[in-house]
């Protein structure tokens, strides 16, 4: 009897004034898909400093996945950005949803400088540019709460080294860019085909793909 095995999605709630998050949007409309035999389960994550992290954990707890992606917004951002690395820094320019603006401070007090995905993001970089979806790899997921996530995902999974996981940025939705004149944006569909891509590359991909994807800045 063969197991169906579970990945786990999360976005994010709305947050600095939006009245929406493409990143919940996006991954609640792969709840319950089957992708290459595995079942996908979304979740909702709040834009709070460690409450984020409670619900994370739970959604591990609960789920027992062999694939994680996380799924936040970064508005500005032209294409979908699969994060290479998570830094053990919180930095808020602005406050979360609970008021809180930590300022230098570590999201696991005496844990490593950084984490490093264990997707194959290279791999899923290309498989997304192949069906004409926009994506590229970042080198940063910045100091707010979508890192704290990322930081905080990584390191509760640093001892199972077969559950693999990282994080997505993706861009406004076009209501959004409405209000941030010149901002880029994606439909929320598009980034929906551009998640199940990554969902079954992802799968896939055993040893990812040995391609140029740094930067200069």
């Amino acid at each position: 009897m063969t197991t169906t095995r579970t990945v786990l999605l999360t976005g994010f709630q709305p947050f600095g004034g939006e009245q929406v998050n493409p990143s919940w949007q996006a991954v609640s409309a792969l709840h319950g898909a089957r992708i290459a035999g595995h079942r996908v389960v979304a979740r909702e994550l709040p834009v709070a400093f460690g409450t984020s992290l409670k619900v994370l954990r739970a959604a591990l707890k609960e789920t027992q996945p062999s694939l994680v992606i996380c799924v936040g917004q970064a508005g500005g951002r032209a294409q979908l950005s699969l994060e290479r690395v998570a830094i053990n820094v919180d930095d808020a320019r602005i406050p979360d949803n609970a008021g809180q603006q930590p300022i230098d401070a570590p999201v696991v007090a005496d844990g490593p400088a950084a984490y490093f995905s264990t997707l194959p993001i290279k791999a899923m970089r290309e498989a997304m540019r192949l069906a004409g979806l926009p994506a590229e790899v970042s080198q940063t997921a910045g100091t707010y709460v979508c890192n704290h996530v990322f930081y905080g995902l990584m390191h509760a999974l640093r001892r199972q080294r077969s559950v693999r996981a990282g994080f997505i940025h993706i861009p406004y939705s076009p209501a959004q860019a409405s209000h941030h004149p010149g901002a880029p944006s994606l439909d929320v569909e598009t980034v929906t085909a551009a998640l199940r891509v990554a969902v079954l590359t992802a799968v896939k991909t055993k040893m990812d793909a040995r391609l140029a994807a740094g930067a200069e800045h």
